[in-house]
């Protein structure tokens, strides 16, 4: 069960003020609380959650035990450098209100963004990626449903901050993971 209450912290965490999110409150913000847009960024949720467990269990079974560990800190250590170099654009264009370029939008950044990279990373390194990806799943969904619930509050200069400092944060944890794996503390 580690793997599953880390990786959900470490997924919430890291999840606050990305790119999925802010595409689902600027949507909502311009376009209202229309329902068919929060069942599109669950679904979406929920592929790129599950796609992440399933690529960390094909890793698991490629490295060695030592390795895992190593490969754990790293996956922290980008997303959180990703958390804090690329802010997403705080007014994303949607030209065609379409729900199917919605999906592939979301997808398309989910797959690519710090918590499913946290999903994948934690997974092989606590040798556990069906609870990891049951937390990505959980934490990536309950991330964009807030954005629908509550799209005003993407658009402050609290949340890009936020997520700058927990960004901070992932790093400072994969360094001390660096240090604890390599006996330096």
């Amino acid at each position: 069960m580690p793997a599953f209450y880390l990786t959900l912290m470490a997924v919430l965490l890291a999840g606050i003020g990305a790119r999925d999110q802010v595409i689902v409150a600027g949507l909502t913000q311009r376009q209202g609380a229309r329902p068919g847009v929060l069942i599109v960024a669950l679904l979406s949720a929920v592929l790129a959650g599950a796609l992440a467990g399933w690529a960390a269990a094909l890793m698991l079974a490629e490295l060695p035990p030592p390795a895992r560990q190593i490969f754990a800190a790293i996956a922290l250590g980008l997303a959180g450098l990703e958390s804090m170099a690329w802010a997403p654009r705080p007014d994303p264009r949607e030209p065609t209100n379409s729900l199917g370029a919605l999906l592939l939008v979301l997808l398309m950044h989910q797959i690519a963004d710090a918590p499913r990279f946290l999903v994948f990373g934690m997974g092989v390194g606590l040798a556990g990626p069906v609870p990891a990806g049951l937390a990505g799943v959980l934490g990536g969904s309950a991330l964009v449903a807030f954005a629908w619930f509550q799209p005003h509050l993407f658009s402050t200069p609290a949340a890009r901050w936020t997520r700058r400092i927990v960004g901070a944060a992932l790093v400072l944890a994969a360094l001390a993971a660096v240090l604890e794996i390599f006996n330096l503390v």
